[in-house]
């Protein structure tokens, strides 16, 4: 099933599972990005837009999906915020490079096929400087993860990838600096991960 097709069908269920669950974490991740100034920030893979509630108002924002299904949702959780919803793929942005402030990536890097070009097309189009916010499960490297793993093929063929590692993925994307890595939920399998772009 393609991942197109995949998250057309689960727009409808998305938000009372994924919701409730992760909404914490969200916030303490959305903490990182200023209060003042009119930053341009992009959220990649937005989804059914469950971040937009918890942003500051006064920066502009611009939500990109795969889906028309979830833009459609996450247009009704803009409320007065400038947003901005464009159907896109987070692997090929369809944006200028250094042409936003932040980005942020709330599980998508454990999405999309290829999480190394996800990340580096975030950060072609962050400008020097700029930070990077990221939410996602993420195995460690050397983590054993027998029944994460076994279960991958499956998960990844429906909705996302178990297998993930952030170390390999980040450290074959030049140009970024991690500056904190903390757990967000799960014992430590969710992190909440800030990159500056050099």
């Amino acid at each position: 099933m393609s991942l197109r097709l995949s998250y057309t069908v689960l727009a409808p269920f998305y938000d009372f599972v994924v919701g409730p669950a992760f909404q914490a974490a969200r916030r303490a991740s959305l903490a990182a990005l200023p209060r003042d100034g009119r930053l341009q920030v992009l959220i990649n893979g937005v989804g059914s837009g469950l971040d937009l509630p918890l942003l500051p108002d006064g920066h502009r924002y611009v939500g990109l999906d795969l889906t028309r299904a979830m833009l459609a949702r996450s247009l009704r959780r803009a409320g007065t915020r400038n947003y901005r919803a464009v159907l896109g793929d987070s692997m090929a942005l369809p944006f200028a490079t250094a042409s936003f402030d932040c980005a942020v990536l709330h599980l998508i890097l454990a999405v999309v096929p290829d999480a190394v070009r996800a990340l580096a097309e975030s950060a072609r189009v962050v400008r020097t400087g700029g930070g990077i916010l990221i939410l996602d499960k993420f195995l460690r490297r050397g983590q054993a993860a027998p029944v994460w793993r076994w279960l991958n093929p499956l998960a990844s063929r429906v909705a996302t990838r178990l297998d993930v590692v952030f170390e390999d993925v980040q450290s074959r994307v030049p140009g970024l600096r991690v500056v904190s890595d903390e757990a967000a939920a799960a014992g430590g399998w969710f992190r909440r991960i800030r990159l500056v772009r050099l």
